[in-house]
């Protein structure tokens, strides 16, 4: 069983451990501060809700700085905004989350390919043409890349829009950017996780979901961490804190590799 190797300590130890690790990380260039950590995926997957939780992970109570819906089935968020994180409210931390427009079947309506990396890519210049996209500084490229799905319905996304996701992959390949998933809705896909968020760690229903964004984005299955957002909780939760730092700090380390590799290159 895959998931056997995806063990957690749930303890409330663990849970100060990550957020120790989070909150003294230092990117391995100092010239590059901060970190920025790109969102991307299908509407109403979770991805302004997953920087609300975060920020209310980090923070100790619950955030909602990015407003999320997912009742219209179009995209909520209109426009790439990049969030700073904080452990204390004057304490910022060197890594950002960029939240993006979703993607939509028909590609006229939901956020284009093309713009998904370049507008990240490239801060604050969205209309840089592509062939001068790797000549932009390393601090204002993007320095991972994080596809979010829905664990609930992977099976259910129409080809066109994993053909979208799969064609930004491509992209972000070719510049050698690191990619992860964050699977949302663990709690949707498996009553059993819905009663014991602990039981993710060996719900064959979550395990199938891993192999089915595995299969049909492409994405290593030891790179996809199952989560479960802040939705209608109104304190934090020790067990989802603990998910969702252990997937934050690992982006944060990938994240941290490649300007580590790229300035090696240099």
């Amino acid at each position: 069983m895959f998931l056997a190797i995806f063990t957690t300590n749930f303890s409330d130890d663990n849970k100060q451990n990550l957020l120790k690790e989070l909150n003294n990380f230092q990117p391995g260039n100092s010239d590059v501060n901060p970190l920025r950590i790109l969102l991307y995926g299908p509407v109403g997957a979770g991805k302004s809700s997953f920087i609300n939780s975060v920020d209310s992970a980090l923070q100790g109570r619950i955030k909602n700085r990015a407003l999320a819906d997912s009742a219209s089935g179009k995209s909520f968020t209109l426009e790439t905004k990049e969030y700073e994180l904080k452990m204390e409210e004057t304490t910022l931390l060197p890594f950002t989350l960029i939240d993006t427009k979703g993607i939509e079947e028909d590609p006229g309506n939901g956020m284009k390919i093309d713009d998904i990396i370049r507008t990240g890519h490239i801060k604050n210049k969205p209309n840089i043409p592509k062939n001068e996209k790797n000549k932009t500084p390393l601090q204002d490229q993007i320095h991972c890349l994080v596809a979010v799905l829905p664990a609930n319905t992977i099976s259910l996304m129409v080809d066109d829009v994993i053909r979208q996701m799969r064609e930004v992959r491509l992209i972000a390949r070719d510049m050698d950017i690191p990619q992860v998933i964050i699977m949302t809705k663990v709690d949707e896909a498996c009553p059993q996780v819905k009663y014991n968020i602990r039981s993710v760690n060996d719900s064959k229903k979550i395990e199938e979901q891993v192999e089915q964004c595995f299969s049909r984005l492409g994405v290593p299955m030891s790179y996809i961490y199952p989560i479960k957002n802040y939705h209608k909780e109104q304190i934090n939760n020790t067990e989802m804190d603990i998910l969702i730092l252990q997937a934050m700090l690992n982006i944060v380390n990938f994240a941290n590799d490649y300007v580590k590799d790229q300035m090696d290159k240099k």
